[in-house]
């Protein structure tokens, strides 16, 4: 990892003249005295903001970069090194620091550089459910014109172009975007002379037979803590978690269409398909591992686990197509993960900072992260080329295609999510201890806490 200590402070002003004056004195000297004390607090309480072509705007110098280390980062850190060299080959004078830091961290380390900009990157990759945090928290940059002036940006998918947007402003360029879809078994399916389900009804009842005909299987492998399957089943019956009123979100967790796709959710609970005991606590990874290893005949999972379902025990022996919606014909609408770049506010080299972003978010970029790591592209064009030479990408194209959805763009939803509120009504109503109404109206009044705060 690159070495994360801060720059070296500033050199002065070059050669600025100095002419001797006689001493003031008296009135003159102490109103002197009073403007230059005043200049200097109102200079110590300016923020440090770079603006395109101003003095704090250099053109030469190094660049910090924070990404996130993932698990097998060489591939990654290959492409960035490919952008990263073509990139500075134009640019005499010009450097680029990239660290890679750990997902996990990422939150203390990101907060830790918005309030010192001395130590802080220039430019950082950011979950997209972190956007609205870190612009409430005042540490991205607008980048607005920019963008709107990158000829491809108009490529960008609109759930892409959502994720780094607040209040009708740009704070960053979408790096990917990561989507889920049903993985299902072809050999338990071709055993038991079952098709992949068509609507979530039938989606339901194919889980059930294979569990009644194959005890030892789970028909759909599902997980109380895993927000992210569940969502879709919301979505899916015209409900949803929140709502935009006023200038701020409401939950609407107690809204008829939403509590029945609660009801078609924690409805897959059961000794039927897969166990409260067992299941209850599972989040996505252990959803997922449970297909990989095996354990269930069908996953809800995203084209990010392609690879750890290659290297398990099903390998050869599943096939996967978009979650089915209440219609038959319908896809379920997915969430809409994914990562992207943002320049930080403090950044003294605004300008190289966004063609850095708009060259590491870059067609050529993502194109080849997705061979690289198989990260979907957020342009249309580059995922289609993408699902051409890969043909696995097909169903998650044409889940992204049908429109998929994310969650409220509020600094609220950090908190929602960092308390389990989804979670943990999710598993009072599997285990029985609170009946749908009650969970759902306890966790909206969670929600609406976190959103008024």
């Amino acid at each position: 990892m690159a070495s994360l200590s801060p720059p070296p402070a500033p050199r002065p002003g070059r050669g600025t003249a100095r002419t001797t004056r006689p001493p003031r004195t008296g009135r003159a000297a102490r109103a002197l005295g009073l403007v230059v004390a005043a200049l200097t607090a109102a200079a110590a309480c300016a923020p440090s903001t770079a603006v395109p072509g101003g003095r704090g705007d250099k053109a030469t110098g190094t660049l910090r970069v924070w990404l996130f280390r993932e698990v097998d980062n060489a591939p990654k850190a290959a492409v960035v090194d490919r952008a990263v060299a073509a990139f500075t080959k134009d640019r005499p004078g010009v450097r680029i620091d990239v660290a890679y830091i750990p997902v996990e961290t990422r939150a203390q380390r990101v907060k830790a550089a918005f309030n010192d900009p001395r130590s802080a990157p220039d430019l950082i990759e950011y979950g997209n459910t972190d956007t609205a945090g870190y612009v409430r928290d005042g540490g991205l940059a607008d980048v607005t014109a920019e963008t709107a002036a990158w000829d491809e940006a108009k490529d960008t998918d609109p759930a892409a172009r959502r994720s780094v947007t607040v209040d009708g402003k740009a704070y960053g360029a979408p790096l990917f975007v990561g989507v889920r879809a049903l993985y299902y078994r072809t050999d338990v399916f071709a055993e038991l002379g079952l098709r992949p389900p068509r609507t979530l009804d039938e989606l339901a009842a194919t889980a059930r037979r294979v569990h009644r005909e194959r005890p030892g299987l789970y028909g759909l492998a599902v997980g109380g803590a895993y927000t992210y399957g569940a969502l879709p089943f919301l979505w899916a019956h015209g409900g949803g978690v929140a709502e935009k009123k006023g200038r701020g979100y409401v939950s609407t967790l107690t809204d008829g269409r939403t509590k029945k796709g609660i009801a078609a959710w924690t409805g897959l609970f059961g000794d039927h398909n897969c166990p409260p005991s067992s299941c209850a606590q599972m989040g996505g990874n252990a959803t997922v591992e449970s297909f990989a290893s095996g354990k269930a005949a069908m996953a809800i999972g995203g084209d990010f686990n392609h690879r750890a379902v290659e290297n398990g025990k099903v390998k050869g022996a599943y096939a996967v197509v978009p979650l089915p919606g209440v219609a038959e014909g319908d896809i379920a609408p997915a969430f809409a993960g994914g990562n992207n770049l943002g320049v930080l506010k403090s950044s003294s080299h605004r300008t190289l900072a966004v063609d850095l972003m708009k060259t590491l978010a870059g067609k050529r970029s993502q194109a080849d992260l997705f061979d690289a790591m198989g990260f979907l592209p957020t342009f249309t064009d580059v995922r289609a080329a993408a699902a051409r030479r890969q043909p696995f990408v097909r169903p998650f194209v044409d889940t992204l295609d049908a429109g998929a959805r994310s969650v409220p763009p509020t600094p609220g939803w950090a908190a929602v999510d960092a308390g389990q509120v989804l979670p943990v009504m999710f598993q009072e109503i599997v285990s029985g201890r609170r009946s749908l109404d009650a969970a759902a109206a306890g966790a909206a009044k969670k929600m609406n806490a976190a959103f008024r705060k």
